[in-house]
Parts: structure tokens; C-alpha cells; sequence
């Protein structure tokens, strides 16, 4: 069972990148450091749901 999530940025509140995560073996949210274009720079991205 796979759902879709977006990776929102903590500084500048953007959700840049979209990618599935499996709920059965990731149940805690996901946050890595991802490049972020506004900033031009990597910043820590958190997990968000997306609307469909």
C-alpha cells in the first residue's frame, strides 16, 4: 500500500519534490535534506500529504 507525499521546505515553505512511501514498513514521517531552487541551497524537507 503506497501513497503519495510531498517534501515540503522547512525555510521557505515550498513543496518541491512529490514520491510514495510504502505505510506498512514507514510509519514514522519522512524528512531528508533535499536541494532547494529558491534558496539555492539543501535544506531539511518534511513529509506532507498531498490532496489526491
Amino acid at each position: 500500500m503506497r501513497i503519495k507525499i510531498g517534501l515540503k521546505c522547512v525555510e521557505s515553505g515550498d513543496i518541491n519534490y512529490t514520491t510514495t512511501k510504502n505505510t506498512r514498513t514507514q510509519t514514522e514521517k519522512v524528512e531528508l535534506m533535499k536541494y532547494s531552487s529558491r534558496l539555492k541551497k539543501r535544506t531539511l524537507h518534511k513529509e506532507v500529504k498531498l490532496k489526491s
